[in-house]
């Protein structure tokens, strides 16, 4: 929510969808000047999971190859973004052709529609064999079990989610044997274990948007009364990007 140009996370019982939200001062920020209110709304929590994911916990070099799931996404389209401004190559999959421009537009080096194409075999020929040296995956499930067959020696697998409805169970000794590295990223206990952290995080980003790199795709802008439709819309993996809902 924006109110007074801040952006953060409301205090329960409050909720995130309302006129109004109660919000813990230590965890506002300044919503950043070169974003809208809608774009601020949608900033916050997609954009701190990618640099927290990507930086702090995936240590992504730059000319490294990432492999974004879900890059058409409201969580995977800033990973594109914040994968391209760290200098990375950056190969997003997508479900359908115009998911697939969408991953462009936000900067993807090579796409991939898993509706007809197997994202592993794209992985390794574009990598030479090599495979991605980070992995984001918000969806989980056989999206995650397919991603261990295409990572690099010393690859970073980062969950960060379980969008796909089922959640994976990691075979360490496959990890063992290829010398790759599976990493949880849970952005919200940062608020509370490292908040000096988050103050960091929203400084760059806020940075990143100023230089016009991180720009929130927002695909609707809906009504309070359209929460349900929304959401609803969202499970279905029919929207891009962002659904914001405008008081």
């Amino acid at each position: 929510a924006v109110g007074d140009r801040v952006i953060g996370s409301s205090v329960p019982p409050a909720g995130g969808f309302a006129e109004l939200a109660l919000m813990d001062a230590a965890t506002t920020f300044a919503a950043p000047p070169s974003l809208n209110d809608v774009q601020a709304a949608a900033f916050n929590i997609a954009y701190q999971t990618g640099w927290l994911g990507l930086h702090h916990r995936a240590h992504l070099q730059a000319g490294e190859t990432l492999l974004v799931h879900a890059a058409a996404g409201g969580v995977g389209s800033a990973a594109v973004q914040l994968g391209k401004a760290a200098g990375a190559r950056v190969i997003g999959v997508v479900g359908g052709p115009e998911k697939a421009e969408v991953a462009r537009t936000m900067g993807a080096d090579v796409v991939v529609d898993r509706h007809t194409d197997d994202f592993v075999e794209v992985v390794k020929d574009v990598t030479g064999g090599r495979g991605a040296d980070v992995v984001y995956d918000p969806v989980g499930g056989e999206t995650y079990q397919r991603s261990t067959k295409c990572i690099a020696f010393e690859g970073r697998i980062l969950v960060v989610g379980f969008a796909g409805g089922q959640i994976q169970s990691a075979a360490l000794n496959h990890a063992l044997v290829k010398n790759y590295s599976i990493v949880g990223l849970h952005w919200g206990l940062y608020l509370t274990k490292n908040p000096a952290l988050m103050r960091v995080c929203h400084e760059e980003l806020s940075k990143l948007a100023a230089d016009g790199v991180a720009r929130p795709l927002v695909s609707e802008r809906l009504a309070l009364d359209a929460v349900a439709q929304g959401l609803q819309r969202l499970a279905d993996g029919a929207t891009v990007g962002r659904v914001v809902f405008v008081a």
